[in-house]
């Protein structure tokens, strides 16, 4: 919302500059995206929250800058000439579908003189961003800009019948609006049309329709001014995919009560800027006109709340000023500053969103000022208490940022075609019901979806090195239940190192992610990994993740966790990703729970005495063995001298037969109560040569 500094002066007299009167109302509550000074003087440009419809005009502005101020605002009572001819007898309103408008006003003027519109009227439309057309067009949005409720100009002629019927659009229906677009219509749509119902001219509280549009050569104007249902307007509009100043005032809820306001204001602009004859009287159909709430607020309340006290004078001339028309009504109505005072309040119509005591102490706080409140903490109800996992959560981030990767959050909500690349077949996706967007619409069944759109995003921003991770759930149906799982993404693109004074740059590639997977798995007793994985993955680089959730030196149990590998080149063309990109995401609960056991199951001894004794054994294996099965195969022996298993070397080529390679393997071997003679390490080296050679077929090289 563009706020004209000078058109608000029209209604508040404010002395402060445009720069202090834009702090003062960030001060209470109203975002300012800054100030502008252009050829027309200041205009402050105010992001109006949603639940405030009546900040949407510069009256409902000059209302908040008069209770900020303690300034009386000057109120809009216009009182245009009318003739001896009535309204009603010129125009009939039948409202078909009052669940879709409950309020709908007609004002007629004959003879008026369709031109351009004088300068202060194209200056103001210009200053807040609206291109002037004509005088009676213009009027509509200044009146809109000015007050916050739409109104809508009608050639009065090319009305059939002379008679409005307000009613649902009908299946396959279709109009061509005022911008020239042919639109499909559905039936939850409020319709305006004309005559016995069966032409639209209109969308209520989106836009007009073509055929009864404003010319020049227009000589009598019908202005309508309704109030929509909001609900219903802001469906209305994402489905026609039509955002328009109007919908977004009646899409928050405009102000029922300000129609014939309104459409009093605009007939006495167009009588004097295009002349004519206003009939007298207005046709104002309401048939859904709500009773005032009252509202009751307490001054123990707000001690509770904010935690300081408000003066009498000062609680009562905000909620004044704001239109809450405060009345004591406590006993000790005299005493200043009792503990006991109560108010009764009258909930203004433009305040729709304000229902409860707790709204009105709100309105109170923010008016007289935030800042005027000592900073200090509310007394605990209760101990404070770290979250179940917060130990290992921590452990893990540590983890994670010092293996290089930087924490991002993403919000879950993607597009269901992107979230379809991801999801695994026989997983149903999580529909919004009333999505922001239609590419927000589904819950993410993976946070691969957000990890990829965060890498792509980077990447067409010019970062070209990025390594992410997100502790974040993923969102699944299971028929009716909805299930939430906690999962940690990786990604990961670029280079795995910079380009250094000693060290030459090297891409990222598959074992990175394999070994910052595999240092997470240090924390919980280790993972083992498998062949396989989504189809999503490159078929050559990637693998299943699967946690050990025995805690013991010898193999134990594993569960499935994640899957971790790289892009397939099919999937990152589809996302235009031009570089490889790697991926991961594992089930985090089974990992903290394995953090515990960990935690729980260790043990502290001496350092051996007695020295360890490595051993090499240089095999020749058939391609498709895998060092897992090598140490599964040494492990399986149950020799309880062996501390540890590494494979330090892998060569394949000259010497090396073909469908083979070789593989150097350590074994190193200590025992905790004497040191091993030779005799003891060749019983031990023969066994594993013997169980490598019978289960692997794996031969001994000896050049």
């Amino acid at each position: 919302m563009k706020v004209v500094y000078n058109w608000l002066k029209d209604f508040v007299d404010v002395a402060a500059t445009p720069q202090e009167l834009a702090s003062r109302l960030a001060l209470s509550g109203t975002n300012i995206a800054g100030v502008e000074n252009g050829p027309h003087g200041a205009v402050i440009d105010a992001e109006v929250s949603s639940n405030r419809p009546d900040c949407l005009g510069h009256y409902g502005i000059a209302r908040e800058v008069g209770a900020i101020y303690k300034l009386p605002l000057k109120y809009v009572s216009p009182k245009p000439a009318e003739a001896a001819a009535k309204a009603n007898d010129a125009i009939r309103v039948e409202i078909q579908a009052p669940e879709l408008c409950s309020r709908f006003t007609a004002r007629v003027i004959r003879g008026v003189k369709i031109q351009p519109s004088p300068k202060w009227l194209k200056d103001r439309l210009e200053a807040s961003g609206v291109a002037s057309i004509s005088n009676v067009v213009d009027i509509s949005n200044y009146v809109m800009l000015e007050l916050g409720h739409p109104l809508h100009a009608f050639d009065y002629d090319k009305v059939r019948d002379h008679r409005i019927v307000v009613r649902r659009a009908k299946p396959g229906e279709k109009i061509r609006t005022l911008d020239g677009i042919e639109r499909q219509l559905d039936s939850n749509i409020c319709m305006i049309s004309d005559g016995n119902g069966s032409r639209a001219i209109g969308i209520g509280g989106i836009m007009g329709g073509a055929e009864t549009e404003i010319s020049f050569s227009t000589k009598s104007v019908l202005i309508e001014c309704a109030w929509f249902e909001p609900v219903s307007i802001r469906r209305a509009a994402r489905f026609l995919k039509l955002h328009t100043e109007a919908s977004t005032r009646f899409g928050r809820g405009a102000d029922p009560e300000m129609a014939e306001l309104a459409s009093r204001r605009g007939a006495e602009l167009i009588l004097q800027l295009a002349g004519g004859e206003l009939l007298s009287g207005v046709v104002d159909i309401y048939s859904g006109k709500r009773a005032a709430k009252k509202i009751r607020v307490t001054r123990a309340e707000i001690l509770r709340v904010i935690g300081a006290d408000v003066p009498d004078k000062e609680l009562e001339a905000s909620l004044s000023a704001l239109g809450f028309a405060p009345i004591r009504i406590d006993q000790n109505r005299g005493a200043e500053g009792s503990l006991l005072a109560a108010w009764e309040c009258t909930q203004p119509s433009w305040r729709a969103e304000v229902e409860r005591e707790i709204d009105l102490i709100e309105e109170i706080a923010r008016i007289y000022g935030l800042d005027k409140f000592p900073p200090r903490l509310p007394a605990a109800r209760q101990g404070a208490a770290r979250l179940p996992h917060y130990q290992a959560e921590t452990r893990l981030r540590e983890r994670l940022v010092g293996l290089g990767y930087r924490e991002i959050l993403t919000i879950p909500h993607v597009p269901e075609e992107r979230d379809a690349l991801f999801r695994p077949e026989s997983v149903t996706p999580a529909r919004l019901s009333n999505p922001l967007s239609e590419q927000a619409n589904v819950l993410r069944s993976t946070g691969i979806v957000t990890m990829a759109a965060a890498l792509e995003w980077n990447l067409n921003h010019g970062q070209l090195n990025a390594h992410l991770f997100e502790i974040g759930h993923h969102y699944r149906l299971n028929g009716a239940a909805s299930f939430e799982t906690r999962v940690l993404t990786i990604g990961a693109t670029g280079e795995a190192r910079e380009k250094g004074l000693y060290d030459a740059a090297r891409e990222y590639s598959f074992p990175d992610l394999k070994g910052d997977l595999d240092s997470i798995g240090e924390l919980c007793a280790g993972f083992r990994w498998e062949d396989g994985g989504a189809e999503w993955l490159h078929a050559a680089r990637r693998g299943s993740v699967h946690l050990k959730t025995v805690i013991s030196s010898e193999a134990g149990n594993f569960s499935p966790l994640g899957v971790a590998g790289q892009l397939a080149r099919r999937v990152a063309e589809k996302l235009k990703l031009r570089q490889d990109v790697f991926l991961a995401e594992l089930s985090i609960d089974p990992v903290y729970a394995a953090m515990q056991a960990a935690k729980e199951a260790r043990r502290y001894e001496p350092l051996p005495r007695f020295p360890a004794v490595e051993r090499d054994f240089s095999l020749l294996l058939a391609d498709g063995t895998k060092f897992s099965d090598v140490t599964k195969t040494i492990q399986s022996l149950g020799i309880k001298e062996i501390s540890s298993i590494e494979a330090t070397d892998l060569f394949r080529g000259k010497n090396v037969p073909a469908g083979k390679y070789s593989l150097l393997v350590r074994v190193t071997f200590q025992s905790r109560g004497a040191t091993l003679t030779e005799a003891q390490i060749g019983d031990f080296s023969g066994r594993v040569v013997a169980a490598l050679e019978k289960n692997l077929g794996a031969q001994l090289r000896v050049s």
